[in-house]
């Protein structure tokens, strides 16, 4: 029987939606509800675990992802990595450039309310939020052992993630892929990356077909991130002339490996005027997690890099804080995702582990901070590996961030050597200066956002959604 005049109309935007996007997607990872949201979702949500091989064991790595709201079948799918090392994910999800605006409960105690976020990076991509490495956020392992990671170790499982989950999302293959992230992430992004360039040019199935990377106030290398601190505490005003002038000439502009016990008494006074600061956006109050007070220690200190490059989120060595006990980034408000990712309904919705197996959710995960060891140096030659094989770099910098300040940002990209294809300029947004960029040969640009801090769609999400929305669509920022 031939169908009815009104059933093939029924036919017809079924049809249209499978000819713009056709769903693969593995059973049971879809999510059409989320405690604390009312209504339907802009585009498609997906959740669940990947899992990997560990040494012994397996390694359950978490991911949300969400179709694009503009075009899935045509959009770029961009991975998005937090960094520490050691913090999940979600931080991105809930606090940047997720779909939704997390605000706080009726009660207190209660859950998020969520609603639509309009700067959203679904906005015009495909976006992966992972847990990454195995132990931080809701991603963990049967065997505690594989929560000791490095540098080279989170690349090589990321990208056996990755290869997994197109052959799980295949029709998401043919895409542009991009690699994000911001902070310890200015690690994790160019060692994937380059393991994923690797895999490309040995042909490793399924083939990504990557294009490039974005980072911001990434930390890159211990010179220059190292020595950008006191000019930067010194040009906003945080130190007075006399302590910069005495460092200056006693750390012979050496910060990040004091030449003196002089030097080391002149930054110890730096510190002291930094003391209370909230690093991450040097224009915010430093909010004080419950149970805290203002401290002098060196959780709230300003790392200078000396020596061996450290973590930006690790606790004090002498803590006494064991893994059963949460922990809280100095200055940083995490309640409404702690909140929200404890509790089992949402848990279940999301297709997550629950406390019982996964462990608590926290914004950054004790028992992989306390497991994690560095095993690369700087990450300039990774750059210019990138860069010299064709692909496209975004490296963007909120310049009021203390943590990693956009100076020494600048001064590593320029030193890749690359003739200069765009003069330092302004970027705008709604005709206003919403801050400034310059463009290199090699599809290398670097980037700063006015105003913004560490976190820059944080602080700056209009401005952070229009140079990232421009950028994927090779468009001038």
């Amino acid at each position: 029987m031939l169908p009815s005049r009104n059933s093939v109309l029924l036919l017809v935007p079924v049809l249209i939606l499978i000819a713009g996007f056709s769903e693969a997607a593995p059973p049971g990872s879809r999510i059409d509800k989320l405690p604390g949201f009312v209504g339907s979702f802009p585009s498609q949500h997906y959740a669940g675990y990947v899992t990997i091989e560990g040494k012994p064991g397996k390694k359950n790595l978490f991911y949300y992802f969400i179709a694009s709201e503009r075009s899935p079948s045509k959009d770029p799918v961009v991975l998005w990595l937090n960094g520490g090392p050691g913090c999940s994910s979600f931080d991105g999800f809930v606090y940047e450039h997720g779909p939704f605006l997390f605000h706080s409960g009726l009660t207190p105690g209660s859950l998020p309310i969520l609603r639509i976020n309009p700067y959203s990076w679904s906005k015009v991509s495909n976006i992966i939020y992972l847990d990454s490495p195995c132990g931080v956020g809701l991603s963990y392992s049967d065997n505690p052992i594989n929560y000791a990671t490095t540098d080279l170790r989170t690349a090589s499982d990321t990208h056996h993630f990755l290869l997994k989950w197109f052959e799980l999302y295949p029709e998401f293959l043919s895409n542009p892929f991009y690699i994000s992230g911001e902070s310890y992430a200015g690690v994790y992004v160019p060692t994937l990356a380059l393991e994923v360039v690797n895999g490309i040019e040995k042909a490793a199935k399924p083939l990504i077909n990557f294009k490039g990377y974005l980072i911001g106030n990434g930390v890159a290398d211990v010179v220059f991130d190292g020595n950008s601190h006191v000019p930067f505490a010194h040009a906003m005003a945080l130190i007075s002339d006399d302590i910069f002038e005495t460092s200056q000439r006693t750390c012979e502009e050496k910060y990040y490996d004091p030449p003196s016990s002089s030097c080391v008494a002149n930054l110890a006074k730096v510190r002291q005027a930094l003391v209370g600061l909230n690093r991450y956006d040097i224009l915010e109050p430093c909010y004080q997690s419950p149970g805290t007070s203002f401290s002098n220690s060196p959780e709230f200190d300003i790392p200078m890099f000396p020596g061996k490059r450290k973590a930006l989120s690790t606790r004090d060595s002498t803590s006494s804080g064991s893994e059963s006990q949460p922990y809280h980034v100095p200055c940083v408000n995490d309640v409404e995702a702690t909140t929200w990712l404890n509790d089992e309904a949402v848990r279940k919705a999301i297709h997550a582990a629950p406390a019982s197996v996964a462990g608590a959710w926290a914004i950054c995960a004790v028992r992989v901070m306390e497991r994690y060891s560095s095993d690369t140096d700087s990450m300039i030659p990774y750059h210019l590996n990138l860069t010299s094989k064709g692909y496209r770099a975004l490296i963007y910098s909120g310049d009021h961030d203390m943590a990693v300040p956009y100076p020494g940002t600048q001064a590593w990209t320029r030193s890749l050597g690359y003739s200069i294809t765009e003069e330092w300029r302004s970027w705008h947004t709604e005709n206003q200066v919403a801050g400034y960029l310059q463009g290199y040969d090699k599809n290398l640009t670097f980037l700063t956002v006015k105003g913004a801090g560490h976190m820059v769609p944080q602080s700056k999400p209009r401005e952070a959604l229009h140079f990232y929305s421009q950028w994927l669509d090779y468009k001038p920022i």
